[in-house]
């Protein structure tokens, strides 16, 4: 497996690859792996020829409040995971050579970006943006791979790829979740065993809407209604927002349709985590 620490390099065995027509996927990570990240790997193998994954804790998406410095980091297990997915090179930069001392320019959005996650995390998908823009001009993938648990951020890399023409598709994949049904996240890692368990409130919640839904209720107002007052029961829980958007605009609507999605992000302690379900998915299975 390729470790690729500068643009040069990484670029140099695109353009080898590219030669022959192989085709490329790419897997944008922020590192500290789990079988989430991992089953976008798989995902790229199945599909492209080469499968290229970048590790980059990106600063530009962290606001002053947030966790960057103790983002959970542990490069050398990252890299023994993607060799054991058969991922062809990792892309691993430092800050200083993705963002010049004088760098400047930025990919911005409105619309999808501002509710949800983007009413309190004003600076994020600016900086998912701009990376990505990036990184998909350092590698020219065929695909890109990102995780269905993060709705809004992959709404926001449809929107941006459609608007400027970018010629990649976007691949998303399901939630992989650990068997009690929370969604795996590199900040699972920061929850206490206390906190660890009124998290499983999340889950649970979201199995009790999609079950509502499947029973005919359609009422967004009376849904999310129904998901604070189960929220509410942990007393851990601090709801930052519940709400049932489009799935393409991320805007919200009054009545729950096919491929809409409902979504969540609580605080569990200090520690944010969100989820959701599209609706129309399979029921998330909590057992455990």
């Amino acid at each position: 497996m390729i470790i690729a620490k500068t643009i040069e390099e990484a670029r140099k065995h695109v353009w080898e690859w590219k030669a022959r027509e192989y085709s490329i996927g790419l897997c944008p990570t922020m590192g500290y792996l789990h079988e989430g990240h991992l089953s976008l790997m798989q995902a790229s193998k199945r599909d492209n020829d080469i499968t290229v994954a970048s590790v980059f804790v990106n600063p530009m998406q962290f606001g002053p409040t947030e966790d960057l410095a103790k983002y959970p980091r542990d490069f050398e297990r990252d890299c023994r995971m993607l060799e054991a997915e058969g991922v062809d090179m990792v892309f691993a930069p430092e800050p200083s050579e993705m963002y010049l001392d004088d760098f400047c320019t930025f990919v911005d959005m409105t619309l999808v970006s501002e509710g949800l996650c983007g009413r309190s995390r004003p600076v994020m998908f600016r900086g998912v943006c701009t990376v990505l823009t990036k990184l998909i001009n350092i590698i020219y993938p065929n695909r890109m791979y990102m995780g269905k648990k993060d709705c809004q951020q992959l709404a926001v890399v449809r929107r941006m790829v459609r608007d400027l023409n970018f010629n990649v598709e976007v691949v998303g994949c399901a939630t992989v979740r650990e068997e009690d049904g929370l969604a795996k996240s590199s900040r699972n890692t920061y929850l206490s065993e206390a906190e660890r368990l009124a998290s499983r409130v999340l889950s649970r919640t979201l199995r009790a809407a999609q079950e509502k839904i499947a029973a005919g209720q359609t009422d967004a107002e009376e849904l999310i209604a129904f998901m604070r007052s189960e929220l509410a029961k942990e007393p851990m829980a601090d709801i930052d927002y519940v709400e049932i958007v489009d799935g393409l605009t991320m805007q919200p609507i009054p009545a729950v349709r096919e491929g809409d999605v409902v979504a969540m992000a609580v605080r569990i302690g200090t520690t944010r985590l969100i989820d959701n379900f599209i609706a129309g998915d399979p029921l998330i299975d909590i057992a455990g």
